[in-house]
């Protein structure tokens, strides 16, 4: 059913573009978009008559911003996907820390990422460090809310149940709070992966060349709208990529997910 869904809407796609429908300014058909995701992956003419070459857009091919963009994603969403669970796991267990914390994490993760672009380009400049940070704050928040979450949706039977049984405070955490809680960590990956993908382009609009969404931008720029949808489906198309391995790696991670 969903390849057929697929089939359906690029066939209708294909239909509305070939009727003219749309201007193709404005809506592109998939022959066109193909044709610019493949410029974009190989050397060709700088123009008709040009006997010059050039490699890719702004010289590189579209897989290599691409893999710049996830370098980014790496090292931004990745730092957030190692300290939110632990910062999220002592404000699971402390009320007081939770209490004093909790309001500044809430208002973090209601800011919209174009909402403090603007001052992390002050404080770092436009490399990738002022990049790299707001993709951390974009993923930062969900980890730690999807750990708390986990933590306190631990029964207090089992915990009472491992203290009856002589099971220390390392012990009830290790064996009882942290097994318990891994599913919802791994649902917080996913949230998070998918905040900081989403926040790519904003990470990009300055100085963002390598990187699929800089280049996303630029091409919106210069109404290339074949690169423009090339680039959203690619990025689309990664993200799902990327929510399909997390959600691979929890079934394996934590089998016991939903079984007990």
């Amino acid at each position: 059913m969903r390849v057929l869904s697929v089939v359906g809407f690029v066939g209708l796609w294909w239909a509305i573009g070939a009727a003219r429908l749309i201007d193709p300014q404005f809506l592109p058909g998939p022959g066109a978009v193909w044709e610019a995701f493949a410029r974009a992956n190989s050397w060709h003419r700088l123009a008709p008559g040009v006997p010059r070459e050039v490699r890719g857009e702004q010289n590189y091919f579209l897989w290599e911003h691409l893999v710049a963009s996830l370098q980014r994603i790496g090292a931004g969403a990745g730092a957030a996907v190692v300290l939110g669970p632990v910062v999220g796991f002592v404000l699971g267990t402390s009320k007081i820390v939770a209490a004093v914390v909790e309001p500044y994490l809430n208002f973090l993760r209601a800011l919209p990422p174009l909402g403090y672009i603007g001052l992390l380009i002050v404080w770092f400049g436009i490399g990738d460090t002022a990049k790299i940070w707001l993709l951390f704050l974009a993923a930062f928040p969900p980890m730690v809310i999807a750990t708390m979450a986990g933590v306190h949706g631990v029964s207090a039977d089992r915990i009472n149940a491992a203290r009856s049984l002589g099971a220390s405070r390392v012990q009830v955490i290790t064996r009882v709070l942290l097994p318990a809680t891994a599913p919802e960590v791994i649902g917080g990956i996913r949230v998070a992966i998918g905040f900081a993908w989403t926040t790519v382009v904003a990470a990009e609009l300055n100085n963002g060349i390598p990187g699929i969404g800089g280049l996303a931008y630029l091409a919106a720029q210069r109404l290339d709208t074949p690169l423009t949808l090339a680039c959203i489906i690619v990025i689309g198309g990664t993200a799902l990529a990327l929510d399909a391995a997390i959600k691979g790696i929890g079934a394996v991670a934590v089998p016991w997910k939903g079984k007990a």
